[in-house]
């Protein structure tokens, strides 16, 4: 077992010479620190002053990374995929907007990839990203305990009738959603909403699923209130399991405002954190995983629990992830194994994509030994093929 993930035939049997030479490309620039930096401003100025530049981001890291710009746009990418039994979690990855009207059309969007979802069986989750649905500082003012006005109140209202308008049709149509996590300085709102919605819509399976960002070290005590509560209200449980999206910015503002840091005190605590996610999860009845996961050793964990729990490979409650663009060694041999495997698939205009983007291609670049592991992949595979 192993091994498993070695075969990089598998791995990339869907990508042609072209697109593999463009991911190789890619990993060696993103590998480059000072590179990222200076092209990280070079495009955030280029797009802020209006200059052509969107062809040649969409013709590079935008492809390699998101499924195109609008849902129908990635359903090619998304039958290649499925025709290796990788799943795709449509993911609309705008960032940064703070309108109502923002607000409105992002809801609008996760309503209809529950549609896409329901009428396609490669479409197995819908998702969306909390602050995709109210202001950041809302969050963060709840999160902090502090009193709202009249005004705030009513928003925060027409903030959790989005949450409930997305998980009731999510119900109806028998679709799970996922709720991605943000900074933890907004996230205690976010997650006291979440728990109330699993009481409410999760009381014959997981529908709705919170996320847990284990390189956060109060998240298995979090887990096991979540648990209690649980069995308390006689609801599922359903959790997707990452490691973290935001550290550096997690610390940098612990030390500025002179607060313990969140974040674990390394690697090897927040892969603690996370495989004892998994062992909770796996051993305790009435929950489901989402493992969002680049990482090998927790897969083979996970795969292990299964096997040690008599899961069946394909049990609608135990599905690995990863995004587009990337460990594609993890989610195509585990499809080739049977396990049900999801690709996180972004999507949106260009222009308002690229903070994911330039979030994703930082991520990269900060954890140690991420890009150096793609590109031996795709090196392999280069040269299995003759390139």
């Amino acid at each position: 077992m192993k091994n498993l993930f070695n075969n990089t035939k598998v791995a990339f049997d869907i990508k042609s010479d072209s697109e593999l030479e463009r991911a190789y490309f890619l990993f060696k620039m993103i590998q480059n620190e000072p590179l990222v930096r200076i092209g990280t401003a070079v495009t955030n100025f280029a797009l802020n002053t209006k200059l052509p530049v969107e062809k040649l981001i969409r013709s590079t890291v935008f492809d390699h990374f998101c499924g195109g710009v609008t849902e129908e746009d990635c359903l090619p990418t998304i039958e290649k995929m499925y025709s290796k039994k990788v799943h795709s979690v449509l993911d609309y990855s705008v960032e940064g907007k703070e309108s109502e009207e923002q607000f409105e059309n992002a809801l609008n969007k996760v309503l209809k990839t529950i549609e896409f979802a329901k009428e396609k069986e490669s479409i197995p989750f819908a998702v969306f990203k909390p602050t995709g649905f109210g202001r950041f500082a809302l969050y963060q003012k709840i999160s902090e305990n502090k009193e709202l006005n009249a005004d705030e109140k009513a928003e925060w209202e027409v903030v959790k009738n989005r949450y409930h308008k997305v998980c009731a049709f999510a119900l109806e149509l028998s679709v799970p959603l996922l709720i991605d996590a943000e900074e933890s300085w907004m996230q205690d709102a976010a997650d006291q909403l979440v728990e109330e919605l699993m009481a409410e819509y999760n009381k014959e399976k997981a529908i709705v699923f919170n996320t847990l960002q284990m390189y956060r070290w109060d998240r298995m005590d979090y887990l096991k209130r979540l648990h209690k509560t649980a069995k308390e209200k006689d609801f599922y449980i359903g959790l997707k399991i990452v490691r973290g999206a935001y550290m550096e910015k997690e610390r940098e503002r612990a030390e500025e405002n002179n607060y313990e840091s969140p974040i674990c005190k390394d690697k090897l605590a927040t892969d603690k954190n996370y495989d004892e996610a998994l062992v909770y999860m796996a051993t305790h009845p009435k929950m489901a995983i989402f493992a969002g996961t680049h990482n090998e050793e927790s897969s083979y964990l996970l795969m292990e629990l299964a096997a040690k729990e008599e899961l069946d490979k394909n049990d609608s409650r135990l599905w690995f992830g990863q995004l587009y663009g990337m460990s594609d060694h993890i989610s195509f041999n585990l499809s080739e194994s049977g396990y049900n495997v999801a690709k996180y698939l972004p999507f949106g205009p260009v222009r308002d994509v690229m903070p994911y983007l330039i979030r994703r291609a930082e991520e990269n670049t900060s954890v140690a030994g991420q890009t150096s592991r793609e590109l031996n992949l795709l090196k392999s595979e280069r040269k299995r093929r003759k390139l």
